[in-house]
């Protein structure tokens, strides 16, 4: 039996994900809970991602950075790693270790930018610097790529909205981007604690990505049959030619 399948375990830990757990909760530790909290170390201002610094001073490791720090409440990166791990885990055993990362990572990345890039146009039509200069922290963004790829694939699965409604995981993911979008036109783009821009923009990186893939597959494909095509010969049976001259040269591939 395959033992993501196994009845043992509805959520296994896959090694991808139990990584991604221990390096994102190593690092907040580490450095945020102590090098900043109790040594005053700068770590969100140059880790954080801060569109201002992107876009301006060009701290493009931001978009990478910025998902493997959380804010000192505990119930951010609980809520976070909890959901990786629950979601990510059959994400991973469905699409393998080295995509289901790339996934992740780009869907993080691409929040990040997405994020960066709706603020600087917030920024030129208000001239409200304000999105500019607060950091963001968290693997929400990625996180939320994860939940449109299992909504994507495992749509039929059910889930539980707020812990509490059972419901198909399609019908999930779709309730969750509708409260992102009211709660970001309620608070605006500079405005309230939860950056839901950026968790917009890891549903659009998702699906870019997976879209992007699907596409490369496609071509990938194309290109091998082409290929077979190439190196298939023409073969002239001479010998039958000559022993029927009647019936002439036979053809094959």
């Amino acid at each position: 039996m395959n033992r993501y399948n196994s009845p043992a375990g509805q959520f296994p830990l896959t090694p991808t994900v139990k990584k991604l757990i221990i390096f994102t909760t190593g690092f907040w530790i580490l450095f945020q809970l102590i090098g900043e909290g109790f040594f005053s170390l700068p770590v969100t201002f140059y880790l954080g991602l801060k569109p201002g610094k992107v876009i301006e001073d060009f701290y493009l490791w931001q978009v990478l950075t910025y998902m493997f720090l959380h804010t000192s409440s505990v119930a951010h990166i609980l809520f976070n790693m909890l959901t990786l791990w629950m979601v990510g885990s059959e994400l991973e055993a469905r699409w393998g270790k080295r995509f289901f990362l790339f996934y992740y990572i780009s869907s993080g990345v691409g929040a990040a930018l997405f994020y960066c890039f709706g603020v600087a146009i917030y920024t030129a039509f208000t001239g409200n610097r304000m999105g500019l200069t607060i950091p963001v922290v968290g693997a929400s963004g990625a996180i939320f790529g994860l939940l449109l790829a299992y909504g994507i694939l495992f749509g039929e699965r059910t889930m539980s909205f707020m812990m509490l409604f059972p419901m198909k995981a399609k019908v999930f993911v779709l309730i969750l981007a509708g409260v992102e979008v009211v709660s970001l036109m309620g608070s605006g783009i500079a405005g309230g604690e939860v950056a839901n821009l950026a968790h917009l923009g890891g549903f659009v990186a998702g699906y870019l990505t997976l879209l992007g893939y699907t596409r490369f597959q496609r071509f990938q494909w194309g290109q091998k049959a082409k290929k077979k095509t190439r190196n298939l010969r023409l073969v002239v049976d001479n010998e039958n030619e000559k022993s029927k001259p009647d019936k002439g040269p036979k053809y094959w591939n």
